[in-house]
């Protein structure tokens, strides 16, 4: 993955109302900041979680696959996974 890819999403390209640097952690922590960092937002806010844990990558999604909360997009820059995330309801 190299490009942004957003999904049917309504959301201005780049807003985000928070960011998580989880460079350097490794799974679990990237999905456990990322979930606790959602949990603290109002919803409808965006947040932009980076993490470099390859694990990432499939933890992130699948987890907001079975939650409230929507991927609007995700990237692959260099060795940095970004994902921009909408807080559910």
């Amino acid at each position: 993955m190299s490009e942004m890819t957003d999904k049917d999403s309504s959301e201005p390209p780049g807003r985000v109302d928070q960011q998580l640097d989880c460079s350097g952690l490794r799974c679990p922590l990237p999905l456990l900041r990322t979930k606790q960092a959602l949990n603290r937002l109002p919803a409808g806010s965006v947040l932009e979680v980076i993490a470099t844990d390859a694990g990432a990558e499939r933890d992130i999604p699948a987890f907001l696959k079975l939650s409230t909360h929507r991927l609007l997009g995700m990237r692959r820059a260099g060795d940095e996974f970004h994902f921009r995330i909408e807080r559910g309801p």
